[in-house]
């Protein structure tokens, strides 16, 4: 079937969307386009708004709004613990929990070197400077990563830059769950999984 040079472009444009194939691409195309135009300007322009609004934080990488986000401008968070993870939605999955209570990094994805995903794309550099600063108070760091194999060898990388830092460092496993899902995980699972995490420890003199 032949469609429109701009319809193509849509469908293509679509397909980077993760689970979206060429079929459900065609089929969101042509439901925006003959179905529901006042929809798609709508989509349009949230996402256009989102994008021009919408950035990392310079401390923790999640997204926000503001200068710094909410959790690291709140006086009241443990800033001795930082949680590493790997999505916004897994951040807003532990947190919607209410076991944990320090402050986190978000990596943004896993170590991929097939699709040009390394160390600097996930800012662990960035990690690595942060918990060197001389105003650093992080004495642990929790990898809450899941059981993928990809997350296996990004919480091992990290493990081996953290090593002679002298902080503790922790996995905490949620085999159950892929990453974007911890925030449909029961809170009993996500206060177990800390209450089980392992020590990945360090380098004594």
């Amino acid at each position: 079937m032949s469609y429109t040079p701009s319809t193509e472009s849509l469908i293509k444009a679509l397909q980077i969307l993760p689970g979206i194939g060429v079929r459900s691409a065609q089929r969101l195309a042509l439901h925006l386009l003959e179905r529901a135009p006042d929809d798609a300007k709508s989509l349009n322009h949230a996402l256009s708004d989102a994008l021009s609004k919408v950035k990392k934080c310079p401390s923790c990488r999640t997204l926000t709004e503001s200068p710094l986000c909410e959790i690291c401008t709140d006086e009241a968070r443990d800033s001795t613990v930082l949680c590493v993870v790997i999505s916004d939605a897994d951040k807003e999955g532990l947190e919607l929990s209410g076991h944990f209570n320090g402050r986190y990094f978000v990596l943004h994805g896993v170590l991929s070197p097939i699709d040009g995903i390394g160390p600097e794309q996930l800012g662990i550099w960035q990690l690595v400077d942060k918990l060197t600063a001389a105003d650093n108070s992080v004495t642990e760091v929790l990898l809450a990563l899941d059981d993928q194999m990809e997350s296996d060898a990004t919480a091992y990388f990290i493990n081996e830059q953290l090593k002679k830092l002298k902080i503790e460092c922790a996995r905490v496993r949620f085999s159950q769950f892929k990453s974007g899902t911890l925030d449909k995980a029961d809170s009993r699972i996500i206060a177990d999984a800390f209450a089980n995490k392992q020590s990945l420890g360090f380098e004594h003199d």
